[in-house]
């Protein structure tokens, strides 16, 4: 594990990302909405955040990501939800 939160070993980026996206699919396999789902990884992920870096990251990472929600880089070419 590195000393920078901001900037994890690829390997492990890697790794994590395989098994939040293998909860997902156990949770959308148990009929859990998505909006729970993602409401619950966002708050344990803010919660994790928040024992590990200060608030000013933690803001940061948040703004970075309203950047990519406004830029429309979450969605690519995925319509909105009506």
């Amino acid at each position: 594990m590195q000393n920078d939160p901001e900037q994890p070993a690829p390997a492990e980026l890697s790794h994590a990302g395989a098994v939040v996206d293998k909860a997902i699919e156990y949770m959308v396999g148990q009929n859990i909405g998505s909006l729970a789902i993602a409401s619950a990884l966002l708050g344990g992920s803010l919660a994790l955040l928040a024992r590990s870096v200060a608030d000013d990251a933690i803001v940061h990472i948040l703004n970075n990501a309203i950047a990519s929600v406004r830029a429309g880089e979450l969605r690519g070419n995925v319509p909105p939800a009506s």
